[in-house]
């Protein structure tokens, strides 16, 4: 414990929480989209367990660092001449599922299925499944967040340390981003489509043993930022005209 208190330790500590904070941004969007399919009621204890999962996930995942490196790489199936290891098998699946999650919250928005009304039973039910979905893809990003800090940091104490203060972090902006998203429909159809650009590109990630490629992020953060930008000034625009419509 006493590496949090080095000079070293405190600056691996607060660039491990930034970059973890950024790596979770993708996440961040997917659970405030689902958040936003629950009860209202149900959002806080959503948000808390998805806290408290990803903090025991990742610890876990960091407890177990020694049997991650040592089996990351490990071959688990081949396909023709192509390897593939743990790392690529949970890129291929978590890109998959984001995917099919993305597009099917797109064709749920387009077609209007906002209004219709469960009963308690129902709606205990879909709670669970919608937690289900943001634990498992949650397990998706977690992998990919924890290979950074393997390479970022020397000593455990501060890779859990640094998760856990991220994910305090995001629990609170996962409300406001939410609320936000749920205020402006364009603005959700875009974080979906956000989705569908970072599934496919951990589907990319899965197929590397084969193309020997890869998209770096840094380009796909930055077309998200331009987007999110450019809807801004559409948002403002909008506002100013129906102001004026008001006075006149």
């Amino acid at each position: 414990m006493e590496e949090l208190l080095t000079l070293q330790g405190i600056i691996a500590l607060l660039t491990l929480t930034t970059l973890e904070i950024a790596l979770g941004i993708d996440n961040v969007i997917f659970v405030s989209i689902i958040l936003g399919r629950m009860p209202e009621e149900k959002r806080l204890n959503a948000r808390r367990i998805w806290m408290v999962g990803g903090i025991a996930l990742r610890s876990a995942l960091l407890l177990g660092l020694g049997w991650l490196v040592a089996n990351g790489e490990n071959e688990l199936f081949h396909v023709a001449s192509f390897s593939f290891n743990l790392r690529n098998t949970i890129m291929l699946a978590g890109g998959l599922f984001l995917l099919y999650k993305a597009v099917k919250e797109i064709h749920h928005k387009v077609e209007g299925g906002d209004g219709v009304r469960q009963g308690p039973a129902k709606a205990a039910g879909s709670f669970a499944a919608l937690m289900g979905q943001i634990l498992v893809i949650d397990a998706v990003f977690s992998f990919d967040s924890i290979v950074t800090a393997i390479g970022l940091a020397k000593h455990v104490e501060v890779m859990i340390a640094a998760v856990v203060i991220a994910m305090i972090v995001m629990f609170f902006f996962a409300q406001r981003i939410s609320g936000f998203i749920e205020q402006h429909p364009t603005l959700k159809m875009l974080a979906l489509s956000f989705l569908v650009l970072v599934g496919f590109m951990l589907f990319f990630e899965g197929l590397e043993p084969v193309h020997e490629s890869h998209i770096p992020k840094g380009y796909a953060y930055f077309a998200m930022a331009f987007s999110f930008v450019v809807e801004l000034l559409n948002m403002r625009v909008r506002r100013h005209h129906q102001q004026r419509k008001a006075a006149a």
